[in-house]
């Protein structure tokens, strides 16, 4: 069975991942996650897309973003490849690093959208790396609740807008949304019942 059709609207919000190969981890250290980050904002801003939020866990990473016209299988392709072949390169590793291609899901109401927005910044809470989301340095968490800046490639103010109008209400709305979540519990992929 082949991969399916990759549909694409413009301006729309997706939920895009990656899984290491066999749960292995895609990043090994502080070095690694900083070096995956500048590749993706290098890839966010030759290939136009908005990301609103994002997580880089050791074995997998999130993204929720609007892509460009072109869409996002060029992008993605470039940001695991390059990834790929950089980790393999340093680690002296051979292989695929990525499970299968990439994993995608588009958003389809405002409350999948906050919700996929939780999802991502509580993983690494949900995964029991940490107690609190803001104290785990590879997310978007911490700059949207104003605890450090945002990367470059960060649509901060497209995340805030879907929580207040203005920014010092949206954090306050993101935060005690986000707290919210904690309690509840999902270890499954987002994408594992998606045919």
């Amino acid at each position: 069975m082949g991969r399916r059709l990759r549909l694409f609207e413009p301006g729309g919000y997706y939920h895009l991942g990656a899984r290491g190969n066999n749960g292995e981890p895609i990043v090994r250290d502080d070095l690694d996650c900083l070096d995956f980050l500048r590749w993706l904002s290098r890839i966010v801003f030759e290939q136009q897309w908005r990301v609103v939020t994002y997580c880089l866990m050791t074995n997998h990473y999130h993204l929720l973003m609007r892509p460009a016209e072109q869409g996002f299988a060029g992008g993605m392709q470039l940001l695991n490849c390059g990834h790929a072949r950089r980790m393999n390169r340093k680690h002296g590793r051979t292989g695929h690093l990525f499970r299968n291609h990439y994993s995608w899901r588009a958003v389809e109401s405002d409350e999948h959208l906050r919700e996929a927005v939780r999802y991502i910044v509580l993983n690494p809470v949900r995964a029991g790396i940490c107690k609190r989301p803001e104290e785990w340095r590879w997310s978007s968490y911490r700059a949207a609740v104003d605890l450090e800046h945002p990367p470059d490639f960060l649509a901060l103010g497209d995340l805030l807008a879907i929580f207040g109008t203005t920014p010092a209400r949206a954090r306050v709305a993101f935060r005690d949304f986000v707290a919210e979540g904690h309690g509840q519990v999902s270890d499954t992929w987002p994408w594992d019942n998606v045919t």
